[in-house]
């Protein structure tokens, strides 16, 4: 039977085909983001809230303001904190941006929370020097399907270290290309 989370799912997965398809293409996640040639997309995930949730399988976790679990790349650098993630990569992986000037943060320690500069200018959240992002699959709040994508994204755990545990089993996460 096809529910509505369902249908959305469907969608969310053939956009991110999409992406990943682009990726292949333009060897997104090899650089150092900072190039001139280097441009982040205007979608990205507001996180004027940083909190933590316990999340099956996983322990507890970061989230944002709206609950959507937040993941660091393996190959982003946290000494010193640079993004890695730009173009299709941040299309599939946005960046979680800082808004305004301060962040609040429940059952997360105020002296591991900091900003990375970004490409195009805005302050990307980071945790323990990591920057942070979300997954464009996880389409509801404590939703971790991006848990272990590529063998290089983990859901960030309070103090900015990788979660341990599988996420949800889904043939299309592990076969997306969602790694870079």
């Amino acid at each position: 039977m096809l529910t509505s989370r369902n249908s959305r799912r469907i969608g969310i997965y053939a956009a991110t085909a999409v992406a990943g398809f682009a990726l292949a293409a333009t060897g997104c996640g090899g650089g150092s983001g900072t190039g001139s040639g280097s441009k982040t997309p205007t979608a990205t995930a507001t996180a004027a809230d940083l909190s933590t949730a316990k999340v099956d399988k996983l322990g507890t976790v970061v989230t944002d303001s709206k609950g959507f679990v937040l993941y660091r790349f393996d190959r982003d650098t946290a000494k010193p904190p640079a993004s890695n993630c730009t173009d299709a990569c941040a299309a599939l992986w946005p960046p979680a941006v800082a808004t305004g000037s301060s962040v609040s943060l429940q059952g997360i320690d105020k002296s591991l929370v900091g900003t990375v500069t970004r490409a195009d200018g805005s302050k990307q959240l980071t945790l323990g020097g990591w920057p942070l992002y979300r997954y464009a699959k996880d389409d509801e709040p404590r939703e971790p399907y991006g848990q272990g994508v590529g063998g290089t994204w983990f859901a960030a755990t309070p103090t900015g270290a990788k979660a341990e545990g599988a996420g949800p089993s889904s043939d299309e996460d592990s076969s997306s290309g969602g790694g870079y």
